[in-house]
């Protein structure tokens, strides 16, 4: 499957979502609840998903976890902040470049309007 294809059905079960939930919830929730509705639509999602540093021939498990990894392409980073903020990005980018993707979704479920918690991250 296409990345675009994936993204956008990942922005369709999030909108879903974010329209019965509103905001104020725990990101956890919002996690359960895309993961259900991603698979209903037959996508391979992974949550939780450990992510070791690796420094030159050193593996190191340091407790980073990807929130969502969809499909082995995309990663989506679920928050739920009054807005985004450089650490928010620079994290995505980090998991980005560590796992070896390209694509990233930072989704912020705490907005009125989830269109303003949304940015597409390409590496």
């Amino acid at each position: 499957m296409e990345v675009n294809e994936i993204t956008g059905k990942i922005l369709n079960a999030a909108y879903k979502v974010h329209s019965a939930l509103g905001p104020g919830l725990l990101e956890s929730s919002y996690q359960a609840c895309l993961k259900y509705e991603l698979q209903k639509e037959e996508l391979f999602v992974e949550t939780e998903k450990p992510l070791p540093l690796v420094y030159e021939e050193v593996k190191l498990d340091c407790g980073y976890r990807i929130d969502m990894l969809v499909e082995n392409q995309v990663i989506v980073e679920l928050k739920t902040v009054e807005e985004f903020t450089d650490v928010h990005i620079a994290q995505l980018l980090t998991y980005l470049k560590l796992s070896n993707k390209n694509v990233g979704l930072l989704l912020n479920f705490n907005t009125k309007s989830l269109k303003n918690g949304i940015k597409r991250v390409i590496l």
